[in-house]
């Protein structure tokens, strides 16, 4: 199933930090805006969900689109494997 993913992304005293990712399912990814990504069941879209949380929980960003493209690259590197 497809999944188009969001997260918030939060200002805090070392920068910004991408937090609460979630996965809706989709028939029509945006990729241009946006990130999607092909997973088989829920199961898999859980456990890559908790992926990114553990992944991202210490990284901060200088700007927005420094942290979009951050997590856009992860996604898309997962994606191949």
């Amino acid at each position: 199933m497809m999944y188009q993913l969001g997260w918030s992304t939060l200002p805090g005293l070392r920068g910004l930090s991408c937090s609460g990712f979630r996965a809706t399912p989709t028939v029509a990814p945006d990729n241009e805006r946006g990130v999607a990504i092909e997973l088989a069941s829920e199961m898999e879209r859980d456990n890559f969900l908790h992926q990114l949380e553990e992944h991202f929980a210490a990284q901060r960003f200088t700007n927005t689109a420094d942290a979009f493209d951050s997590v856009k690259v992860f996604v898309l590197e997962r994606a191949r494997t």
